[in-house]
């Protein structure tokens, strides 16, 4: 091709080295078009994070994984409140009062989010407490009354023209359960909160899950009842002979500081009233069951049975066995073994919220999350629960 061949009609060049050049000159051009629209887009966002009460390096943050777009609006506002302290999504919520991640503006916390309380309850619940069989209720107030009818109504026999008199009135007794607070202080660094591929909300209802199981389970076995629930052993225990109400009845094991015979167990299980034995359960401590399971009847078979099924737990005299760590080892003059009906015997009063203040202040460079929940606990029916006396009366 000859150097005139290479002109056009026009003039123009039309090589194909011009053909490239002004085709680069085109990406180039359209490919700024391209970053002005993501720099403009990105400006926006970084002016919408810019509201976060800390302001540097937060938009910077990678987001969450895909399964963080399909969270519910109070669980992303929660998550956000926990990591940076933003409060803004929390407010913006519309929920009914009766909702856990209801605001509480004038105390500068909020309530746990439905989710993070659901795994927290679900903690407690499988936790080696009293709380696993008692009766659980939610309330409202600041403390629950039980009403028990614990005495006879009269009656007698009459003839058709005798003249009836009159019998007896059942007493009506009242036993009121305080609710008190449980706290729990974890604390986490702030570089861990800015990992966004961190659980926070899984980390958070592990510790407080924790730390309140054991405060509420140690409570409820032996809890003095100043700022904390009634335990079970906090309240007189008199022979089962003598016993009457407002006290816990004993039946002694034979044998001082420890227990040799089966027959106390069966002594401990028939003292309990027939309309209570029907949902006994057994309360003991690790070292306490293995001592019980080596025990045997006059016939030499174990009164501590395995399960038939898979999956099916070991029976005490065919009853139920609750692993309670709190319970006393076996010694002299100890209370190691409790028997009764406790969903009818013990009750837990509890408000169905958990209450999280973010703290980033005090203890730099960490961030503190000071939770607190309110829970109560007492004897509910002092004649549905026994307990087994390490001593020979």
């Amino acid at each position: 091709m000859t150097k005139t061949e290479t002109k056009s009609r026009a003039g123009e060049d039309v090589s194909p080295a011009h053909a490239l050049n002004a085709a680069i000159a085109g990406f180039m051009s359209d490919f700024k078009e391209f970053s002005h629209g993501v720099n403009a887009k990105l400006q926006k966002q970084d002016d919408r994070m810019n509201k976060l009460d800390r302001k540097t390096m937060t938009h910077a943050r990678p987001a969450l994984a895909a399964a963080a777009a399909q969270d519910a609006p109070h669980q992303k506002a929660f998550a956000a409140y926990v990591r940076s302290g933003d409060d803004d999504a929390l407010r913006g919520l519309e929920i009914e009062g009766k909702a856990l991640a209801t605001t509480i503006a004038a105390d500068g916390g909020y309530l746990v989010d439905p989710q993070t309380a659901d795994a927290i309850q679900s903690t407690l619940s499988s936790t080696a407490s009293i709380r696993a069989i008692a009766n659980v209720v939610n309330v409202d107030a600041t403390s629950y009354d039980v009403l028990v009818d614990h005495s006879e109504l009269g009656a007698g026999w009459a003839t058709e023209t005798s003249t009836i008199t009159e019998t007896d009135t059942p007493q009506i007794e009242r036993i009121t359960i305080p609710l008190h607070e449980l706290s729990a202080l974890p604390k986490a660094s702030q570089r861990l909160l800015d990992d966004s591929a961190f659980d926070i909300e899984g980390w958070l209802a592990t510790r407080i899950a924790d730390k309140f199981a054991r405060s509420e389970a140690g409570a409820f076995i032996s809890g003095d009842g100043v700022d904390k629930p009634t335990g079970i052993l906090h309240y007189p225990a008199v022979a089962d002979d003598s016993w009457e109400w407002g006290s816990i009845g004993y039946v002694p094991s034979g044998t001082a500081g420890g227990i040799t015979r089966a027959d106390a167990i069966v002594d401990l299980v028939y003292s309990v009233g027939a309309e209570y034995r029907a949902n006994g359960t057994f309360v003991m401590n690790s070292k306490t069951a293995g001592h019980v399971r080596k025990l045997k009847d006059n016939d030499g078979r174990f009164v501590w049975v395995d399960g038939l099924a898979v999956g099916e737990p070991a029976r005490l005299m065919g009853y139920r066995v609750l692993i309670a760590e709190d319970m006393p080892d076996i010694a002299n003059d100890t209370y190691g073994i409790a028997f009764g009906d406790f969903n009818a015997g013990y009750t837990v009063a509890e408000r169905p919220d958990l209450r999280v203040l973010r703290d980033p202040f005090s203890a730099k460079p960490h961030v503190l999350f000071y939770a607190t929940k309110r829970v109560g606990g007492a004897v509910s029916d002092f004649a549905a629960i026994k307990l087994l006396k390490f001593a020979t009366s």
